[in-house]
This record gives structure tokens, C-alpha cells and sequence, in this order.
């Protein structure tokens, strides 16, 4: 971290410690912070030409305690003040999210909250974006973008955020183009040896990378902020486990904050049917070399080049054996397979591994269903149809009680697990 950045962490908890408030009550903690959010939504009406604040739930995935700034429509959360507080139903999952529950769609966000205050405001209108982008013609698309977890897709990930941190930190607009024009070469690159990405990073950068722009904007940085905020954020995505549903939180906002500076609501040009990576070359005038992949060879080493391949070929070496483990565990050897009739789930994305063709590995995942309850934490197979979930084998069924390697599932009454002859096992109704 250099000087400049050093400076702006420690003013960072400074301002952190010096703020913080003493606070009598839950309830008056929430309701100052739902205070916070509604205070930036309504500096930001503009942004979107309406207002963005509507129902939030704060959550603890612990107890399911939630509270909330609406009330409920059904009854189940009491009144605290300007603040309702309750229970959150067994079958409805946790996550940062929107939900529809007891007759309105909330922003399901968990606790604790980030300890700064424009973090907290970030995330929430994160969330409030959600709720409100059916309204404004967007669709929550959210495909699983495999080929982040190839080595290759990985690497020129990796660079397209390395220029786009060198565009952040620049202060000459020709230096600042430039750098803007190497991270569009690493895309295009990517796009050429997986010509599918552009469409399916797309999807996800219309969905989960608008909500994070608008969040972003939303909290009101200053620049010295915002460059902190986005190379903390870049040094914490590059060591999550996987880029295949968590890269869109980083590219559009920092292409978007950087665009804004000189077409402040770029956004409202944007449709469902826009190629982000179309528009964004067109608005930011770059000119593209005709031949990519040798322009992305030549820039490749002013971006730590070497150093990321270097680990990212250690950790393909590292992948594959686990792939190998999750084969054997999902595929070859004796599974549970439990097919959806009604299904709600919650997940990390910062954590999601491709199959092969049979769907994506999910580490941590719950699943309710008709059927009962899945809680997962050291991985179940999703299938690319996200038509059933496959876990190891049970090794304990008890009733309605059933566990395996890493996983629980409680069963509803009307439900009950059989065996084949080759050993799988499924849930049938009875």
C-alpha cells in the first residue's frame, strides 16, 4: 500500500472511532442506520429518476432475528419505535438479497453491518436496487461464468483489474484512456478464447454490476475514497476462491465510476439488451488494435504479467485435485440426489466451482424446498439445469433427520429417502 493510500486508511478509522455512537437500544442502532441509507437515497433520486428506498431486513444468520424499517403484512414483526423486529420463518434462507416475504419485497441484508458508514449505506442500496430493477426493465440473470475458474479466464481477469487499478490511480486523462484501453484489450482477449463470455458476464454485469454501481454512487465517496475502496476491494477479490459469480462487483463499478466523471448518468442509457463492453468502448472513444492477442502479449508484463500466471498456474494444480475429489464424491461414488419442486436457496458467490458439464460445486449452500431443509457446508453438485442438488451418500438417517460429509437435511412429513440398486439414494413423496 503506498503513502497516499496509507493515509486514507488511517483517516478511514479515525473518522471510524471518532464517529462511532453510543447507542441504547438494537432498535436505535438500526433505525440511525436506516436513517443513513434513506438520507443518500434520497441525495441520489437522479440517479435513477425515483426514489430507491423501500423495505429492508437486517438479519442475523444466527439467531434469524431480523429488523426491519417496514412492517410486515403479515403480522409476524412488532413494533419497536420506528422500527419492527421479529423472527425470520426456518424456510425462508438468509443472504444478501431480495425477498419476498409476508406480503412485500424486502432487502434481505445480513448482520453485522459493515463498521463504516458509507460501507453500510453501499451494501444496503446494493440490496434496494435489487428490489427495484424489476421496475426499471432489468432481469435478475445470474449465470455461473465457468470459464473464471480456467487458468486463462483467470489471468485475464486478474489484468483487466490490474489496468483498471492503474486508470483509478492516474491523474492525466491520456494516461488514464490508455489504461482503460489495456483492461478492454484483456476482456476482448478473454472473449476470444471463450466466445461465450460476452454474453454471459454480460448478464451477470447487468445484474449484480449495475446494483453495485448504484450502491456505490449512492454512498457518495469522495475520490480519495473511492480509489481506497476499489483497490481493497480488487486485493480482496483476487484471493476469493473462485471469479465465477463475484467478478461483476468489481468491474462495472470502477468502468462506471470512471465513465461518470465525464457523463454522470451514463447509466440511464443502458437497456437490457446493452453490451456493456460494446458501450463502454464506445462512450470511453477507445480504438481497439485490429490483432488482440498480440497486443495483449505485449502489455501483459506492465500488469504483474508473470507474477499472476505464476500463481494462477499453482492454483490450477490445486484445482484440479479438488475437482477430481468432487467427481468421485457427486459422480462416481454412492450420492443423495434431491430434485426441486419449489425451491429457494442462499449461497456464497465468492465460492461457486464448475463441474465439467454437470453443473457447478457449491462449498457452502441451503436449500429449502417442499421437501424440507439442506444445509451444506463442505459442498453439494447444483445441476446446470438447477433441477436437483447432489450430495455424498447419508451416513446417518434418523426419521426425518438425515446427514452426511458436511450436510443436514431435515425432511417434511409428506417425504421420505429411498435407496437404488446401485446404491444413490433420492427423496420421493410418500
Amino acid at each position: 500500500m503506498n503513502k497516499a493510500l496509507a493515509a486514507v486508511s488511517y483517516l478511514f478509522l479515525f473518522t471510524s472511532i471518532a464517529s462511532a455512537q453510543i447507542f441504547s437500544s438494537p432498535a436505535e442502532m438500526y433505525s440511525s442506520y436506516f436513517n443513513e441509507v434513506k438520507a443518500a437515497e434520497d441525495q441520489s433520486w437522479d440517479l435513477w429518476d425515483r426514489d430507491m428506498y423501500g423495505p429492508i431486513l437486517l438479519v442475523n444468520p444466527s439467531t434469524r432475528e431480523v429488523y426491519s424499517n417496514y412492517p410486515d403484512l403479515g403480522g409476524a414483526l412488532t413494533s419497536d419505535g420506528d422500527v419492527y423486529h421479529g423472527m425470520l420463518p426456518a424456510e425462508i434462507n438468509t443472504a444478501n438479497t431480495m425477498v419476498h416475504w409476508n406480503g412485500r419485497d424486502w432487502a434481505m441484508v445480513m448482520l453485522p453491518l459493515p463498521r463504516y458508514k458509507k460501507d453500510r449505506v453501499d451494501l444496503m442500496a446494493h440490496e434496494l436496487f435489487h428490489v427495484a430493477q424489476s421496475s426499471l426493465g432489468f432481469r435478475g440473470y445470474s449465470p455461473a461464468n465457468s470459464h473464471l475458474d480456467d487458468k486463462n479466464g483467470r489471468i485475464l481477469m486478474r489484468l483487466e483489474l490490474e489496468a483498471l487499478r492503474k486508470a483509478l490511480e492516474s491523474t492525466s486523462s491520456y494516461d488514464i484512456k490508455e489504461h482503460i484501453t489495456d483492461a478492454m484489450i484483456f476482456r476482448e482477449y478473454r472473449y476470444t478464447l471463450f466466445p461465450e463470455a460476452k454474453t454471459t458476464e454480460n448478464l451477470l454485469e447487468l445484474n449484480e454490476g449495475l446494483a453495485e454501481y448504484t450502491g456505490f454512487m449512492v454512498s457518495n465517496r469522495t475520490r480519495e475514497e473511492a480509489i481506497y475502496h476499489f483497490e481493497t476491494d480488487i486485493n480482496s477479490f483476487v484471493r476469493f476462491p473462485t471469479f465465477v459469480r463475484s467478478f461483476a462487483y468489481e468491474t462495472i463499478p470502477i468502468y462506471g465510476y470512471l465513465l461518470q466523471q465525464s457523463d454522470k448518468f451514463w447509466n440511464k442509457k443502458i437497456t437490457p439488451g446493452t453490451n456493456l463492453t460494446d458501450f463502454f468502448i464506445r462512450e470511453f472513444w477507445l480504438t481497439l488494435p485490429a490483432d488482440i492477442p498480440s497486443a495483449e502479449r505485449s502489455i501483459e508484463n506492465q500488469y504483474d504479467g508473470k507474477v499472476i500466471r505464476a500463481e494462477e498456474t499453482n492454483r490450477e494444480t490445486i484445482r484440479e485435485a479438488q475437482v477430481e475429489k468432487y467427481r468421485k464424491s457427486f459422480i462416481y461414488q454412492p450420492h443423495l440426489e434431491i430434485h426441486f419442486e419449489n425451491m429457494r436457496l442462499s449461497f456464497d458467490p465468492t465460492d461457486v466451482i464448475p463441474l465439467d458439464d454437470k453443473g457447478n460445486v457449491y462449498p457452502v449452500i441451503r436449500v429449502t424446498d417442499n421437501w424440507g431443509i439442506l444445509d451444506v457446508h463442505s459442498g453439494a453438485l447444483m445441476s446446470q439445469k438447477w433441477d436437483k442438488i447432489t450430495t455424498s451418500a447419508p451416513a446417518k438417517i434418523d426419521g426425518r433427520n438425515i446427514s452426511g460429509d458436511g450436510w443436514t437435511l431435515l425432511l417434511n412429513d409428506l417425504y421420505t429417502i429411498v435407496e437404488d440398486s446401485a446404491g444413490n439414494y433420492q427423496i420421493i413423496k410418500r
